[in-house]
């Protein structure tokens, strides 16, 4: 496994959507397969299958192209989605802290011979190459997301403050932010937005990979902090659901 410091990457990675359309060589594509392998799971009980494609595998429907694609295949099954969120958003901070680019695609799909490939259900897309753009940002200001009094009401104050900054960094479909946390320093109770009947539409495939996503920077900051943690279904986060939201999973910070 390729060895790098992937919790930095949170504060710098973007999207990227302009790209390099030259084909990495086999020997960096070999290091992504590698990373792939050891890809650690929300949930050890799910089949989950990642294959690399080039442009020519995809209908890119409008959006720019990539050299690579990561599709990312999975058993339908409770917690699939964020799963898959969880599992991805680590290749995300990966090629971040490689040198490349990459972007989470919700609009290209494989075309069919991809699709017929694997016995699985189709998730989603992520694109990465070589970018032709600035890869990182340089400064916290550039993200635009929600205040973290929007997304929690929890303290912020020391280790619990750096935690949620890092769930509140995540990317998301829209740049939505579905998620909001309860909790304390022993536990943090992450819950989904349920969207109005309009952004359902245009978002609810989306929300649980999000919740994924925001689930992995979670552990990631935790691990960071060198606490011993562990994302478990906790009953009492599960009956203190704030109204509009719905109960995902919550991190045990011991």
């Amino acid at each position: 496994m390729v060895m790098v410091d992937l919790y930095t990457q949170i504060f710098k990675r973007k999207s990227i959507r302009d790209y390099d359309l030259t084909p990495m060589e086999s020997v960096a594509l070999e290091k992504v397969v590698e990373q792939i392998k050891n890809l650690k799971p929300l949930y050890d009980d799910i089949n989950v299958e990642f294959k690399i494609v080039s442009q020519n595998d995809v209908n890119q429907r409008m959006m720019k192209k990539a050299p690579h694609y990561i599709v990312v295949f999975s058993e339908n099954k409770e917690g699939y989605k964020t799963n898959v969120g969880f599992m991805l958003q680590q290749m995300d901070l990966f090629f971040s802290a490689s040198g490349l680019g990459s972007c989470w695609q919700g609009i290209p799909k494989p075309k069919k011979q991809v699709l017929e490939s694997s016995d699985l259900e189709f998730v989603i897309l992520m694109a990465f190459g070589r970018t032709n753009t600035q890869l990182h940002r340089t400064s916290n200001l550039e993200f635009k997301r929600k205040p973290l009094s929007k997304i929690s009401d929890i303290k912020t104050e020391g280790d619990l403050g750096e935690l949620l900054e890092a769930a509140r960094l995540a990317p998301s479909a829209t740049n939505s932010q579905p998620w909001f946390f309860k909790g304390d320093n022993h536990i943090i109770h992450a819950y989904a937005v349920k969207p109005n009947i309009l952004r359902a539409i245009m978002l609810k495939k989306y929300i649980l990979i999000d919740m994924g996503i925001a689930l992995y920077h979670l552990k990631l900051a935790a691990e960071h902090l060198e606490k011993t943690n562990q994302i478990i279904f906790d009953e009492t986060g599960s009956k203190s659901t704030p109204p509009r939201y719905e109960y995902v999973a919550s991190l045990k910070i011991d």
